[in-house]
């Protein structure tokens, strides 16, 4: 019995911790997470793409450094493990502020951008919590995504503005007649 109260007690803490490490994010990188923001608003599956590119090409040095049979090699493969961690985390906080504002919008004038962003940070965590979907499309999902929207924001990568379209007025359309 101990060993599920273990359990339990360790997801609880996970769970009231992740909106804290996002939040931690969000306001010790505003910058960063704030491009990365504006580019999986914008392009989120260019960004889910950059994210499985650069996980193939962060696991490639991952595994030298850690066939190696030096230690120092093999910390570094740990520091570059947690280095792209950390960038995915940038990318999570981007994706949970995204959802903070969308949420605001249906919620009215009175929730201040701080109470958004949490909101967003726990709408993403139970997401991620619901069974299979979660686990198998949520996690790895927004994981590759944040992962390339924070590189894309830690390389100041923000998407073009794209032209408004304009109607062409009547009298610049030729007639047929």
């Amino acid at each position: 019995m101990a060993d599920v109260y273990a359990v339990f007690g360790t997801m609880l803490t996970l769970g009231i911790a992740f909106p804290g490490l996002l939040a931690g994010a969000w306001l010790l990188f505003p910058d960063n997470v704030g491009r990365a923001r504006i580019r999986i608003a914008g392009t989120p599956w260019r960004s889910f793409f950059f994210g499985i590119g650069a996980t193939l090409l962060m696991a490639l040095p991952v595994a030298i450094l850690n066939a190696m049979p030096f230690g120092l090699a093999k910390m570094m493969s740990v520091l570059l493990v947690f280095a792209a961690f950390g960038v995915a985390t940038m990318g999570a906080a981007a994706v949970a502020a995204e959802l903070g504002d969308r949420l605001r919008v249906h919620s009215g004038p009175s929730l201040s951008a701080a109470g958004a962003f949490l909101r967003g940070a726990v709408a993403l965590e139970l997401a991620a919590v619901f069974p299979i979907v979660g686990w198998f499309l949520v996690i790895p999902g927004v994981l590759l995504a944040g992962f390339g929207a924070g590189l894309f924001g830690l390389l100041r990568w923000v998407p073009r503005p794209r032209p408004a379209t304009i109607a062409p007025r009547a009298e610049s359309v030729p007639s047929r007649a």
